[in-house]
């Protein structure tokens, strides 16, 4: 089964807050016939528009080729927190490849929010960008793990968090879940579809041709490479695929590393003064559980709440009950509040939790496997695409020298084995080890 038709209407978005409240798509037509381009690039994501964006503002001719629509994937259904540093934290990253080098993907990382924030004033795009990501930690062993790791970052790096004791952290957010945390100002959120469709608006005024229903289903490399739809083909010197969890079988050897996955998401009533009773600030929240719950109020003062993961093609019947559980777990007190909508999206992860950039050949760039940091990380592979084809690949280099392991058991074992891991996890943090 092609994950692209498993759960949505071709060519439309999914019923999410996000769509019902981004500003109204501009329409790409399909590729008709044959076309020529410096660069293809293959997947409308952030990944994708970013890297269209930069090789076009170089001046060079771009092709970008998108399935259904700009910001139909991960892009435009995501928990819009555009966090610090990578997905692994920084003493992970210390223990995985160096102190050295763990600082460098620190840089990286602070680049990448300065990235995505510059981009936002550069191109005038309304995505409600505010400052502030709170991590909350459900046990006095977490809290203790977090402020440590606070402390950390301040000594080591320099960079400032506010240490949060469980008094504070109730006064920030009120869940009788959390016990303590802390508060990355540095850290953003946005509105992550409107955010994808201003990259778009900015790449065509760049002069990016963009295809809509446009799925690639044949590639055939050298130089050009030459890349077919059902309605046509582009030839272009450089490709690159920007696909994530929607790759399929345009390169077994990132499939057999970059594993699709499902996350859901809801969008309560507005809240009004309730609202109090989820947030102080208008910051966003993270958690420390496996299956991570992450939330924060949107601009017209709903709570937008993220929760629950499958690992098979479909999503569930019912995303709202999927959801309402662990909702109702760290907000008890909405037990009567209405789930106004609910959608899931398929995103993308690997191993060891940290993007995977890779060369397929002199002339094909890959970049996909996030696993839930993607608002910097998409935004920067594609700028390191970019750069990367005009033949300055240091950052690219950085992050493609990365570990990326197989995932075990090959295309037919990897998904039921990783389902097992995850549910012994998911019990674990049901059980509070």
């Amino acid at each position: 089964m092609n994950l692209l038709h498993a759960n949505d209407v071709r060519g439309a978005y999914p019923a999410s807050w996000y769509a019902e409240t981004a500003p109204a798509p501009e329409r790409f037509a399909p590729l008709k016939g044959a076309a020529r381009a410096d660069v293809c690039v293959v997947g409308g994501g952030y990944t994708g528009l970013s890297a269209a964006l930069h090789l076009a503002e170089a001046g060079l001719d771009v092709v970008l080729l998108e399935a259904q629509r700009v910001g139909f994937g991960a892009s435009g259904r995501n928990g819009g927190q555009l966090g610090s540093g990578q997905r692994l934290d920084q003493q992970k990253l210390e223990t995985l490849v160096g102190r050295d080098r763990a600082r460098q993907f620190w840089d990286l990382g602070e680049e990448a929010k300065a990235l995505v924030k510059a981009l936002v004033a550069r191109h005038e795009i309304d995505c409600h960008l505010k400052d502030g990501v709170a991590w909350s930690g459900t046990s006095a062993a977490s809290v203790r793990d977090l402020h440590g790791y606070a402390d950390h970052m301040a000594r080591q790096y320099g960079y400032d968090m506010e240490v949060l004791d469980a008094e504070a952290f109730h006064a920030l957010c009120p869940s009788p879940a959390y016990k303590g945390g802390i508060l990355d100002m540095g850290a953003a959120h946005l509105h992550p579809l409107a955010l994808a469709l201003g990259l778009a608006k900015a790449a065509r005024a760049a002069g990016v041709r963009i295809h809509e229903r446009s799925e690639v289903h044949d590639i055939q490399h050298g130089t050009p490479v030459r890349i077919a739809t059902n309605g046509g083909h582009v030839q272009a010197d450089h490709l690159i695929l920007a696909c994530n969890g929607y790759l399929g079988g345009l390169a077994p050897r990132v499939a057999s590393r970059v594993m699709p996955i499902n996350n859901f998401v809801v969008a309560t009533e507005p809240l009004g003064a309730r609202a109090s009773e989820v947030l102080t600030r208008d910051v966003a929240v993270a958690d420390d559980l496996f299956v991570v719950n992450y939330f924060r109020l949107s601009h017209d003062g709903r709570l937008l709440f993220g929760g629950g993961e499958s690992y098979g093609y479909k999503f569930p019947k019912d995303i709202r009950a999927v959801v309402r559980k662990p909702l109702l777990q760290i907000f008890p007190q909405l037990a009567d509040v209405r789930l106004d909508y609910a959608w899931g999206g398929t995103l993308a992860i690997t191993m060891k939790r940290l993007p995977h950039l890779a060369r397929l050949a002199p002339n094909v760039l890959t970049a996909s496997g996030y696993s839930g940091h993607g608002v910097g990380n998409a935004v920067q592979a594609g700028k390191l695409m970019a750069e990367a084809v005009k033949g300055q690949s240091a950052g690219f280099d950085a992050f493609s020298a990365l570990p990326c392991p197989r995932f075990p058991g090959g295309p037919g074992f990897r998904t039921p084995l990783l389902a097992l891991a995850m549910s012994w996890f998911a019990l674990r943090d049901r059980l509070g080890l």
